[in-house]
């Protein structure tokens, strides 16, 4: 996605944004940090996996569904501007059913906004079947009045080029696009989740062994004659290397000091008198 876009093209998704926090400009070291809860996290270890931001990326959102209408927001703002950029915003299967969706969609062509509504389908939600959970899963069809693809996720150049054409088509006037990108999720939903309940073992070696999309990178690379299978080995040990480094850097970084437990809720000059705590003595007051 963020090789067929420019740094003034928007993205906001759901809580798994660690990925593109980082293509945004955040740093390896700020991400972890941010989930281990340290003062040098991205939003100073008071936020975690949903809260994550960088420049024109939004996050990083913990309720279900709830970015697909802001994203249509910011898509609105851009063409309030007169800015020429498109809007990415992500969604999963799993969300894909909610009211506000739809009600975004609705408010994006009646305004032609210049936002693509990505369905990333990975096929089971939280842990239920998209079959079991959705009358039809033919999510990029889903906008009715807005037209659709559907793109193979686990193809990094086929997502290159979906996201490119998505673009165009904003950038033409035409309005909003649905995207979905059909992938897989090897894990659990969670950590409370093995992810074996709801499909067998044997589908997830599968799908790992013949759709991974780093190793059909890996293999098209080499297909092509780019570059050889140690000069691949190299670029791996070297990222593996920078990752290492970063997340030592992160585990030394302090906690947050408590002084800065009400930081961040109000825009300055804005607060209210006081602000309550989690219990009825617990009493924070900004003036």
């Amino acid at each position: 996605m963020e090789a067929a876009i420019t740094p003034d093209d928007h993205i906001i998704t759901a809580y798994r944004c660690h990925g593109f926090t980082y293509i945004r400009g955040g740093s390896i070291k700020s991400i972890v940090a941010e989930l281990l809860g340290r003062k040098d996290g991205i939003s100073e270890g008071k936020g975690g996996s949903m809260h994550m931001f960088a420049k024109n990326f939004y996050g990083g959102n913990g309720i279900v569904g709830a970015q697909v209408p802001v994203g249509a927001g910011i898509a609105f703002a851009q063409k309030y501007l007169g800015n020429n950029n498109i809007t990415f915003a992500l969604y999963g299967d799993g969300a894909a059913n909610q009211g506000q969706v739809f009600e975004a969609y609705n408010m994006a062509k009646l305004w032609d906004l210049p936002v693509a509504f990505v369905c990333e389908n990975n096929r089971y939600g939280m842990g239920t079947s998209a079959a079991r959970s959705s009358a039809s899963t033919k999510y990029f069809t889903r906008g009715d009045y807005i037209p659709g693809i559907q793109v193979n996720g686990m193809d990094v150049l086929a997502v290159r080029q979906a996201c490119s054409y998505a673009k165009e088509w904003t950038s033409a006037g035409k309005g909003p696009i649905v995207i979905e990108m059909v992938t897989y999720r090897y894990g659990g939903h969670s950590m409370s989740d093995p992810g074996t309940t709801y499909r067998t073992r044997e589908e997830i070696q599968h799908m790992r062994s013949t759709s991974d999309a780093i190793t059909g990178l890996k293999q098209r690379i080499l297909d092509l004659g780019v570059a050889t299978e140690a000069e691949i080995k190299t670029i791996d040990k070297e990222a593996r290397q920078v990752v290492d480094e970063a997340v030592e850097e992160a585990k030394a970084s302090p906690l947050p000091d408590e002084s800065t437990l009400y930081k961040d809720i109000y825009v300055k000059g804005s607060e209210p008198q006081f602000l309550r705590g989690r219990e009825p003595d617990e009493v924070h007051y900004f003036h």
